[in-house]
């Protein structure tokens, strides 16, 4: 990709780089460099026309670090065809939300049977409660409202908690901790989201030929190790599949739906609030628990939000609006009607399910094959989400470095096979133990719905932090979202002696991890930065030393976490070997809290150092969805002109500081955390394969420092 340049202006790298022909020691104080590149990349459904490609002004040559300070609002910009986006949308975004009528009305109808009559009224009760959740809050909070919180593009409670963490807010403590755990508790929904959605789909044999019900749990189970063990070759050969299957999913349960809605219009009055209200005051307490199986039809709406950046707002909420609602609300209200028509069928709870039993015979087994491509492709955007979740957590410091494998050229397609068995096992183990999408749904409720607390909590803090909107606006949405959900959330915690624990237990554990990671983090940047002192005054008694170090052919490049400290290796063959390569980098990678960092953005090249021993400084800054290769990013460095074009980058020595960590008795984290530190850190991946770096050319130089 060559350098953009504009008319009648010279672009800065070219004007830094005739600078450096006339004079290249001109000055011994450092001068910036910056890049000035074309923006525009190619694009793939997938990245939505990614992300933050809409023409940006030419960086200003700057004396001073940071160019920009990324607090812009920039957006995607979407150049793929509307229509093509809704319908990747589809195969992505709406797998969860769009096959929970598959459990949804069974499981309410089984196991809040005190309150769930097979009456018209105790039907209409349930299918008013069902849509005015989903219309609060699918349409109202996250299409509606939510959808205008990101950052540069990006959507999640991840996205919204690197926001408030960029700039600083009050309180940024108490709201990066809530991100956590929203996260967390995402890596809970993950292992329940497949397990009770396959159980749902295969659980249609048991209306197809009762006789083979003995195989739906090991069918289950293929199916998902199946998927599980494929998630190591990425989803690329068959993704161009997800839209149309999901969009031909949605047309049949509409139209099932609708066949039973046309012979019963009456069920229409069910979108009346009178009903819902009526319901809930009727039966009392058991009318409000049976609001735990009601949350079932929401669940997935957070990935409206999540994949935001992939998809666009538009494109996600018209997909909503025009395709997934009015298919899954025709389906709920047939699933009504036909339960209205057969009340004895509810009394049969170990075969009842108005999902498969509505639909016809002739019909019958090609749905249970529709439903189980559906749920396949919903459990697979779930497994690649937890992926994304992982690296963004990682890249923005809340859990160490873990092994990521890109499965494909087009952005997002990772495999972190931590995450991907770790999944396996619970998913299995779930499956194994409940045996039934019905029992599943009584634990499934509890990490939804507290997600969707926790990103109410943080998107009001954005919206009245960094956007400073007035309290008396906030107020109404405050009270209708936090009481649906809240109210939501305090139902499922009611089935905690049913398994209810699972979710909330793995969100607590995944969040004590990420926040021990943080903090242990800070503890050891801080003990490092100690020992490895300043670079500029190391750089400064380089002349004066005896013996003066003696220079060695060759270049080598130091990786240092600090922007400011001298890398331990680079201090140790001065003092230890006392030479010096004639070519020397110091490369310091800076995570920054957006999801993509432009390239005219993204380098800040100095020169410390005196004569002799001047080196290069590079920081190289990287979202928290870019992929880390520092060979990469130097040799666009050096294409740039922020390098000398004689740089020898394809046989230059990488040189790493591997530190050893060990627990003291030192303030900071109790000793419990330290040690879970340390394990941490001494499994974490390596980093020559983090950081793309060739191992044949990479030396490891150790050291220790305390925690």
């Amino acid at each position: 990709m060559t350098p953009r340049s504009s008319s009648g202006r010279r672009s800065l790298f070219e004007t830094s780089r005739k600078g450096e022909s006339k004079d290249a020691d001109q000055s011994a104080q450092n001068e910036v460099l910056q890049t000035a590149t074309n923006s525009s990349q190619r694009r793939v459904l997938h990245e939505a026309a990614h992300k933050l490609g809409a023409p940006t002004e030419r960086s200003e040559k700057r004396a001073k670090p940071p160019p920009r300070s990324f607090e812009g609002e920039r957006d995607v910009v979407a150049d793929t065809g509307r229509a093509a986006l809704v319908l990747g949308a589809l195969g992505v975004v709406y797998g969860d939300l769009g096959t929970s009528p598959l459990y949804t009305e069974q499981s309410i109808f089984t196991a809040h049977a005190n309150a769930a009559h097979a009456t018209p009224a105790g039907v209409y009760g349930v299918a008013s409660l069902i849509f005015w959740a989903l219309m609060v809050i699918v349409s109202i909070k996250y299409a509606g409202f939510i959808m205008r919180a990101h950052n540069h593009g990006d959507g999640g409670i991840m996205a919204l908690t690197a926001l408030l963490a960029r700039n600083r807010v009050r309180h940024g403590v108490i709201f990066i901790s809530l991100g956590i755990f929203g996260a967390a508790l995402f890596f809970g929904d993950d292992i329940i989201t497949p397990a009770i959605s396959v159980l749902g789909a295969v659980q249609g044999m048991n209306v197809a030929t009762p006789a083979l019900s003995h195989l739906v749990v090991p069918i289950s189970v293929a199916v998902l190790l199946a998927l599980f063990v494929l998630q190591r070759f990425g989803s690329k050969t068959i993704g161009w599949l997800f839209g149309p299957v999901l969009l031909s999913w949605f047309i049949a349960i509409g139209a099932v739906g609708l066949s039973l809605v046309v012979t019963d219009p009456a069920v229409f009055q069910a979108l009346s609030p009178s009903w819902g209200i009526r319901f809930l005051v009727a039966h009392g307490g058991a009318g409000y628990l049976t609001l735990g199986g009601v949350v079932l039809a929401v669940t997935g709406a957070e990935a409206l939000y999540a994949d935001r950046g992939h998809f666009g707002a538009r494109a996600i909420r018209m997909g909503w609006w025009c395709i997934v609602l009015p298919a899954v609300l025709l389906n709920y209200l047939g699933q009504g009607a036909w339960i209205i028509h057969h009340p004895q069928s509810v009394k049969t709870v170990s075969s009842f399910n108005p999902f498969f039993q509505m639909i016809p015979s002739w019909a019958l087994w090609p749905m249970v094959v529709l439903a189980t491509a559906a749920t396949i492709i919903a459990s697979q955007a779930v497994i690649s989400g937890s992926f994304s979740v992982a690296k963004q957590a990682t890249q923005l410091g809340f859990l160490p470095r873990l092994r990521i494998q890109h499965t494909s050229r087009t952005e997002g397609q990772i495999y972190v096979p931590l995450i991907n068995w770790g999944l396996c096992v619970g998913v299995l183990a779930l499956v194994l133990v409940f045996r039934s999408s019905n029992k599943l749904s009584e634990i499934y409720g509890v990490a939804v719905s507290g997600t969707f607390v926790l990103n109410t909590v943080l998107f009001l803090a954005v919206a009245r932090l960094l956007w400073k909107r007035p309290r008396w606006k906030l107020a109404p949405l405050a009270v209708l979202f936090l009481t649906v959900e809240i109210t939501f959330f305090i139902a499922n915690i009611a089935r905690v002696t049913h398994g209810a624990w699972l979710p909330l237990a793995i969100g607590l554990v995944v969040s004590a991890v990420m926040l021990t990671w943080r903090r242990g983090q800070e503890i050891v940047t801080r003990n490092r930065s100690e020992k490895e002192g300043s670079l500029d005054q190391f750089l400064d008694t380089l002349p004066h030393r005896d013996p003066r170090p003696r220079r060695v052919p060759g270049t080598a490049i130091f990786l240092n976490q600090n922007k400011a400290t001298t890398p331990l290796a680079l201090r140790a063959e001065i003092e230890h070997a006392h030479a010096m390569h004639e070519k020397v980098v110091v490369m310091s990678v800076e995570p920054v809290s957006v999801p993509h960092v432009n390239r005219d953005d993204r380098f800040v090249v100095t020169r410390p150092g005196h004569g002799l021993f001047r080196i290069y400084h590079v920081i190289d800054r990287v979202g928290y969805q870019d992929k880390l290769n520092v060979p990469e990013a130097l040799a666009l460095a050096r294409k740039l002109g922020l390098l000398e074009r004689n740089l020898d980058l394809e046989h230059a020595d990488y040189f790493l500081s591997r530190i050893a960590i060990t627990p003291t008795d030192g303030p900071g984290m109790n000793r419990w955390r330290k040690k879970l530190f340390v394990a941490m850190a001494r499994n974490a991946a390596s980093p020559i394969e983090h950081f793309c770096l060739p191992s044949e050319r990479t030396v490891m130089m150790g050291s220790q420092v305390g925690v």
